[in-house]
């Protein structure tokens, strides 16, 4: 167990250190693992949560079809048609942005809403920073509101056995949609506040074209498929990550058909994040030896230990340290380690994991957004702003991301006790 401690450690420490390599790190020590002995080769295949990778890679391909149909910037272009001025258009962009963000990857949201914004701005010759970063920090936020949504809410819906509406109800409770949804309302009152200066009218020359209405139904057909598999009993355990794979295949293979070329295929599998996908099974294969060597149960003991097995002290200490860790690490690497501590404490306290699942989901996912450098999509909104000559500071993201993110946190830290406590 020591030694499956320190190898674990150094990896995690190594991930921190040296982020663009995150994925060799994980697959190095996940080798580590297997030939020390800790890790049995035979549990190695079964380690590997195949429907979250399947689930993963399908709706990245998926996406990749819909963003380049340009039905996301007809839908942009038409909201911010109705908005009076550009307070209205920020929050509305925001809004929107959330709304497909809950079915599509946030960075790639981030890219297909924050072109809009950038064009408002030089319309009207004003800075664009102050929407992208909105674009940004909303899109985080509502990656927790759907199984499709974010990562992290795909590795929930795998450890915990959730399916795509248990996210709305889940053991007739409301489940983390309706959480989010709340957040979303309060945090969009504070951008109303924040940019309650921004009263300049705007008005659009033309709207985007769209290519391809394809790729709509695509998505649209991913979403249903996933809702009607959730009735499905005794369904097998990559039911999830088959449609999203099945339906990705139809897409590439009609717009080869359509195109005759291989160039659209190539794009869309090039679209896909396999760098994502090693770490992911390179850590899955990690925590796998971790738990063997007992270590996760062990760390379950130390939490329980700290909380006097008070379940109110642990779910306010993971929610809130979690929002501490998100706002300085990738939530990835945290959410995939720490779902099986959720479990094991939950199984030491003989008590439902599914408030403590949530509150891990609401720290972590929501808590990415107090820095720049807390969300993937944080880090993508930057990197436009960048590009078109914008440095934007620490404390000028923090003095926008900061109240946003405390008022979702705290908003669905209490709707998450009230609810499952």
């Amino acid at each position: 167990m020591i030694f499956a401690v320190i190898l674990f450690a150094v990896t995690y420490i190594l991930l921190l250190i040296f982020p663009k390599y995150r994925a060799y790190i994980a697959l190095v020590s996940a080798a580590i693992f297997v030939i020390t002995g800790i890790l049995p080769i035979s549990n190695v295949f079964f380690a590997v949560d195949w429907n979250v990778i399947m689930m993963i890679a399908g709706t990245m391909g998926i996406v990749s079809l819909f963003i380049e149909s340009r039905m996301p910037a007809l839908l942009a272009d038409m909201l911010i048609d109705k908005m009076p001025d550009v307070k209205w258009a920020i929050v509305a962009l925001a809004l929107f942005a959330g709304v497909i963000s809950a079915f599509v990857d946030n960075v790639a949201t981030v890219l297909m809403v924050a072109p809009v914004a950038v064009t408002i701005a030089k319309k009207l010759k004003i800075s664009p920073v102050n929407s992208i970063i909105a674009i940004a920090i909303s899109s985080n936020l509502q990656g927790a509101a759907t199984l499709v949504g974010d990562t992290t809410s795909i590795l929930l819906g795998g450890e915990a056995k959730m399916d795509f509406l248990d996210f709305f109800i889940y053991k007739g409770k409301p489940g983390m949609f309706f959480v989010v949804q709340v957040g979303a309302v309060l945090s969009a009152v504070v951008l109303l506040v924040l940019f309650r200066k921004e009263k300049q009218t705007i008005g659009l020359q033309e709207r985007a074209v769209v290519t391809d209405y394809f790729p709509s139904f695509l998505l649209l057909g991913t979403i249903i498929l996933l809702i009607m598999v959730s009735f499905i009993p005794n369904r097998p355990g990559i039911s999830n990550g088959l449609v999203c794979m099945s339906l990705l295949v139809i897409g590439v293979v009609r717009d080869l058909i359509k195109n005759r070329s291989i160039r659209g295929l190539i794009k869309t599998f090039k679209e896909i994040d396999y760098f994502t996908l090693l770490l992911l099974a390179g850590l899955f294969i990690v925590i796998a030896g971790i738990t063997e060597a007992g270590v996760v149960t062990k760390i379950s003991e130390v939490f329980v230990g700290l909380s006097g097995g008070n379940i109110f002290i642990i779910f306010s200490l993971l929610v809130w340290a979690s929002v501490l860790f998100s706002a300085f690490i990738d939530n990835i690497p945290y959410v995939a380690t720490m779902l099986p501590v959720v479990t094991g404490i939950a199984v030491k306290m003989g008590i439902d994991p599914t408030l403590l699942y949530f509150g891990l989901i609401v720290g972590a996912t929501l808590g990415g957004n107090l820095t720049p450098i807390g969300a993937s999509a944080n880090i993508a909104g930057l990197g436009i702003l960048r590009k078109e000559g914008y440095e934007v500071k620490p404390l000028q993201f923090m003095k926008i991301s900061v109240p946003f993110t405390i008022i979702a946190v705290l908003s669905g830290y209490i709707l998450v006790w009230l609810i499952w406590s």
